[in-house]
């Protein structure tokens, strides 16, 4: 399917949509699971950077293509590292070699693993042979992306001595740090974290256990920009989210209530009411949520607000750089936007918005983020199954709702 017509001419009735398993939280389940063996994990993702991740850690020898699953990169890193025996060529699609990796091999390599360039030094592809590490102590940048940190507290219960790392710079993204210390926690695991640093304890064995996972925030964030977009009264369900969520996108219930959307929780299932008008302008600080910041300016354009978001210095080596394409999508529809290296303002529009072919960059957060404008305005969604990268029903659902989704070929 080169491009999808996509339009939802009526109000949408209220719908329950049941949401995929965390993407973020089962690449970390997997990965402990692969650490032990006698861990079960239910509710999965069928994202296909889960696909892609669940692939690589069934290898231990070999080419490993992640393609363009950034996270599956940064952790399979760190397992391979860490694997005694394993012999590997950790690659990906092509902007996958173009974003840096520098910082985690650096770590990796100072705890005495061995991880050497098999192309441009900083950057996939890398070859790794595996073997055991002893840990101890570590200094680390915090301020790029707490991935790198994630995929090493993810390994270090495997260490003989564990992992104190000390953190060099603002810790960023701290929720998904959280979220790896609560999995981990959650299994018998204990570390503790404060503003210098993390330390995460050794430990050989668990006991046998499930963790479920939850559904996703992230992909809850374009049902919320959707009932935002509606008219007064449009009421939704989505499950399974809970109000005490990891997830650190789970902000978004707070958030979107400037927008004019109201949230209940009840048990696991969220009720979306859009009950008033949205504000004239917002301004938020994004370090801790940067995935919503598409899907918010989308929403902010669409109702014309004004809306200012910093914070997001980690989007330009994303899938794609997100603040470049986010500013040449929206203009295409006739909205002003300003960028920086870790900003994005959002011009409050008084003129109508222009229907527009929207490219999506193998960036499955823009397609998403884009669709919701189309309770607006006509839209054309070019590659919309880069979608599957973490939510393969998402078209599916859309049309559940009333959404008009047409394919258009080339």
């Amino acid at each position: 399917m080169k491009a999808l017509q996509v339009h939802c001419a009526q109000s949408i009735a209220q719908r329950h949509i049941t949401l995929t398993g965390s993407k973020s939280e089962t690449n970390r389940v997997l990965l402990l699971k692969a650490l032990y063996s006698n861990l079960e994990l239910l509710n999965d993702s069928n994202a296909h950077d889960v696909a892609m991740m669940k692939q690589g850690l069934s290898k231990t020898s070999g080419t490993v293509d992640i393609h363009h699953a950034g996270t599956a990169m940064r952790f399979l890193t760190a397992y391979f590292a860490t694997l005694e025996g394993s012999d590997v060529l950790l690659t990906g699609s092509a902007r996958m070699k173009q974003r840096p990796i520098k910082i985690l091999v650096d770590a990796l390599r100072a705890l005495g693993a061995e991880v050497t360039y098999a192309e441009n030094e900083g950057f996939p592809p890398l070859q790794i042979k595996g073997k055991a590490l002893e840990g101890g102590n570590l200094r680390m940048r915090a301020d790029v992306s707490s991935q790198y940190l994630s995929s090493l507290c993810l390994v270090a219960p495997k260490f003989q001595k564990g992992l104190s790392l000390t953190f060099e710079g603002a810790l960023t993204s701290i929720p998904y740090l959280k979220m790896t210390l609560k999995l981990l926690e959650s299994i018998g695991i204990s570390s503790e974290l404060n503003q210098e640093g993390v330390r995460v304890f050794s430990k050989k064995a668990i006991d046998d256990q499930a963790l479920a996972v939850e559904s996703d925030w992230s992909a809850a964030s374009y049902y919320y920009s959707i009932v935002a977009l509606s008219p007064a009264g449009t009421s939704m369900q989505l499950s399974v989210l809970k109000n005490d969520s990891l997830q650190g996108d789970r902000v978004l219930a707070d958030l979107y209530a400037d927008f004019g959307v109201e949230t209940r929780f009840d048990s696991n299932t969220v009720h979306l009411h859009k009950s008033g008008n949205a504000k004239d302008a917002v301004a938020y600080d994004l370090r801790d949520a940067p995935d919503i910041a598409q899907t918010i300016a989308v929403t902010a354009a669409g109702l014309g607000m004004h809306c200012m978001m910093t914070g997001l210095h980690t989007l330009p080596i994303k899938e794609t750089d997100r603040l470049a394409a986010m500013k040449a999508e929206l203009e295409k529809c006739g909205v002003k936007v300003t960028i920086t290296d870790e900003s994005l303002e959002v011009h409050a529009r008084k003129q109508a918005l222009v229907s527009a072919t929207i490219s999506t960059y193998n960036d499955h957060r823009m397609a998403m983020a884009f669709a919701p404008m189309a309770l607006c305005v006509p839209l054309i969604i070019e590659d919309p199954m880069v979608v599957e990268k973490s939510y393969p029903d998402f078209w599916k659902d859309l049309e559940s709702l009333g959404f008009d989704c047409t394919s258009k070929a080339e």
